[in-house]
């Protein structure tokens, strides 16, 4: 019986680990999933210093030690990326970690756009503009949540390419104010990709709130 799921189960263990097994068959596979609501584990921690590193790339930043904001930045990148393999090697995918990792994600995004432009290595009108995409779409939800609709959104290609753009950006303008890599040309060819994929981005998550799951 090819892509019939039959039975789902869900068990508590000692350890304090929930597991949630999605048994099916696929292709003669039986299928399952698991989801930990273990604490410590290896990625949460590594997540969980990523949020932390927020503060000191803050910090880094207003001193102008912007070369070693820039290492902070490639180190939390790499972090991000550690995770994720981590917690798909285990084939288990941590409760805490799904929420912590794109909290401190977002986090140090938002707080290199909003530093940056407050030493003037950015413009204050990109800072503005990524801090509203996101206060409009978390807004949104929690008011659609409160509401009683019911929210899911699905992340949107549009809005991926945002995300790796202004990761871009950051990096270009770290190695700019750091070490003096000047482009002025790729600087403002990104700063015009970031505010029109972070208008686009938006809009459509919007249009999708208005029309409903």
């Amino acid at each position: 019986m090819q892509g019939k799921r039959t039975v789902v189960e869900t068990t508590t263990r000692p350890a304090g680990v929930q597991r949630r097994v999605a048994v099916g068959v696929r292709n003669g596979a039986e299928l399952s999933h698991e989801v930990s609501s273990a604490l410590l584990t290896l990625p949460n921690m590594i997540t969980f210093a990523r949020l932390c590193a927020v503060p000191l790339a803050v910090w880094l930043l207003v001193e102008r030690k912007i070369a070693d904001a820039f290492f902070l930045f490639v180190a939390a990148g790499a972090s991000d990326a550690v995770d994720g393999w981590l917690a798909r090697r285990n084939g288990r995918r941590s409760a805490l970690g799904a929420i912590l990792d794109p909290v401190a994600d977002k986090g140090l995004l938002v707080s290199m756009y909003v530093t940056l432009a407050a030493i003037h290595v950015l413009p204050d009108w990109l800072a503005i503009l990524v801090v509203f995409r996101d206060i409009v779409i978390v807004g949104g939800v929690l008011v659609l949540s409160v509401a009683g609709q019911r929210v899911a959104i699905r992340p949107l290609y549009i809005s991926k390419l945002n995300t790796a753009l202004q990761i871009v950006l950051v990096a270009v303008a770290l190695l700019w104010a750091g070490f003096g890599v000047r482009d002025p040309l790729l600087l403002n060819v990104l700063i015009w990709a970031v505010a029109a994929t972070t208008l686009i981005s938006g809009t459509a998550y919007v249009l999708g709130a208005a029309r409903g799951p």
